[in-house]
């Protein structure tokens, strides 16, 4: 693909890819306010709690294979179907596996609810199996409008549905038809809007070259979800549900923010990487400068709502979530490094070195487990603070490999961030005597995002970063092609 085009279709995805995850996340966050202020921290607890289960399940569903479609070259129409029918076959098989297992879940947990909540959140993974190969059909084509349409208007009916059933006192019910009526919403608009029927058949072969690439991603995956989930696992079990929904929702507000970004990264990049993965040269530059980019805009988000939790908790969710704020600024700094080590990780599944990353997750995993069970023993705010220290540790050993491959490793990408560590301590210094002085919290709020966004952007713009340059060019274009008349 000539460079132009790949830069064009590059540009075009990231914005439908961004507004895609600013209307859902933005769309969730506004509607998650209202039912968070209805429902108590124990129903996001006991959904919190079956966390791990659900995403362990969903990454055995996929079993690498949407990956394995993206990143393979000459794709048919039978390699769809053979995946489309893989997803149906084993989301069944798990359903019935999770049937049987739900009394032992709740048991463990010593919540009798779990028992009757685990067979119907289930349900979802079933769902989505028909959703998946349709999905990555529209990723393979960079078709990310598309996905822009479905996604929001999936989350904004779900979010509705949430908030009545809240207001109705239906308790954690709300946060459950919540998931299942997105995923079956999701499915429905696909059928509308793509009218994708898969072929009546079944490949052996086409299995086969699939899931040599894909099984490396499902045992990555399957390791990196039950480490990524033993936090919610052990502070479930030793903990209350009331200290889980707690958990819970401060992973949900720091995810809004980093995993915005590491979902359009993730979205985006991996077929774009995958796309020129013989071409080492433009492979090389479109990393190092997606790490630049991605940096320039997580770090200041990042520090930014660590400093101003304390006064967004307070005036949105009341005082009941307020434990929730030490637990929501360790886990902005946990989350800073999470968008550069997908892009790390994308770089080595663009080349199709799946194996390596199964590797690389053996090799964090001690790390983690050793360091979660070392603080689970001092309390949750401990948990957090052990969770950062090991993020930034897994930076180094996410960067090391796609470090060597490109000449561009965890060092050089930590100095590459010093404009954007400058201007963010200079946004900093603005923000803190406004959270410290002014006694109100909507103040505090309307005050500190404007003139902190507006400090950064000027220490940035007096830099001359490559970054400021690339979002003021993006800008310029976008006002260009949507808001002036030809």
């Amino acid at each position: 693909m000539p460079t132009s085009n790949l830069k064009q279709k590059t540009t075009h995805g990231m914005l439908w890819s961004f507004i895609e995850k600013l209307s859902i996340y933005g769309i969730q966050f506004v509607i998650g306010l209202f039912v968070a202020r209805i429902l108590m921290p124990s129903d996001y607890g006991l959904v919190g709690m079956l966390a791990i289960f659900m995403s362990i399940s969903t990454v055995f569903i996929d079993s690498g294979f949407s990956r394995a479609l993206i990143q393979k070259q000459e794709r048919t129409e039978i390699d769809f179907s053979t995946v489309f029918y893989f997803n149906l076959f084993i989301s069944a098989i798990l359903y019935g596996i999770l049937y049987i297992s739900a009394p032992y879940i709740a048991q463990f947990y010593h919540e009798p609810q779990l028992t009757l909540i685990t067979r119907i959140l289930a349900l979802n993974f079933v769902i989505q199996a028909f959703t998946m190969v349709q999905l990555t059909k529209l990723s393979i084509n960079m078709d990310f409008k598309s996905k822009a349409i479905i996604n929001t208007f999936s989350v904004l009916l779900s979010g509705v549905v949430a908030l009545v059933m809240a207001y109705q006192g239906y308790g954690v019910w709300a946060l459950i038809a919540q998931t299942l009526s997105k995923t079956a919403l999701t499915l429905f608009l696909i059928l509308f809007i793509k009218k994708w029927v898969p072929k009546l058949v079944f490949s052996l072969d086409s299995f086969k070259s699939l899931f040599r690439y894909g099984s490396k991603l499902l045992a990555a995956g399957v390791l990196g979800t039950i480490i990524n989930n033993l936090y919610t696992i052990l502070i479930g079990r030793f903990f209350t549900a009331k200290e889980v929904g707690y958990y819970a929702k401060s992973v949900y507000f720091t995810n809004v923010l980093s995993a915005t970004a590491t979902d359009v990264l993730q979205t985006v990049t991996f077929p774009v990487m995958s796309s020129v993965q013989h071409e080492e040269e433009r492979l090389s530059n479109i990393y190092r400068k997606l790490i630049r980019l991605t940096m320039f805009a997580v770090i200041p988000c990042m520090i930014g709502f660590a400093l101003i939790c304390e006064p967004f908790i307070r005036l949105c969710l009341t005082e009941k979530w307020m434990p929730a704020v030490p637990i929501i600024q360790w886990l902005c700094m946990a989350r800073i490094f999470t968008p550069v080590s997908v892009l790390n990780i994308n770089l080595l599944n663009a080349k199709g070195y799946s194996g390596m990353v199964l590797k690389l997750e053996l090799i964090k995993a001690p790390l983690i487990i050793g360091t979660l069970a070392f603080t689970i023993q001092y309390g949750l705010e401990a948990v957090v603070i052990g969770q950062a220290i090991v993020s930034f540790l897994c930076f180094f050993i996410n960067a090391y490999i796609p470090g060597k491959m490109a000449n561009y490793g965890a060092f050089q990408q930590m100095k590459d961030m010093g404009p954007t560590l400058l201007a963010t301590a200079g946004m900093t210094a603005a923000i803190l005597p406004i959270i410290l002085f002014v006694p109100s919290d909507l103040w505090q709020l309307l005050l500190s995002i404007p003139i902190g966004g507006s400090v950064y952007y000027l220490l940035s713009l007096a830099q001359k970063t490559d970054e400021i340059k690339e979002v003021n060019t993006l800008l310029y274009n976008l006002i260009n092609k949507y808001f002036r008349k030809k």
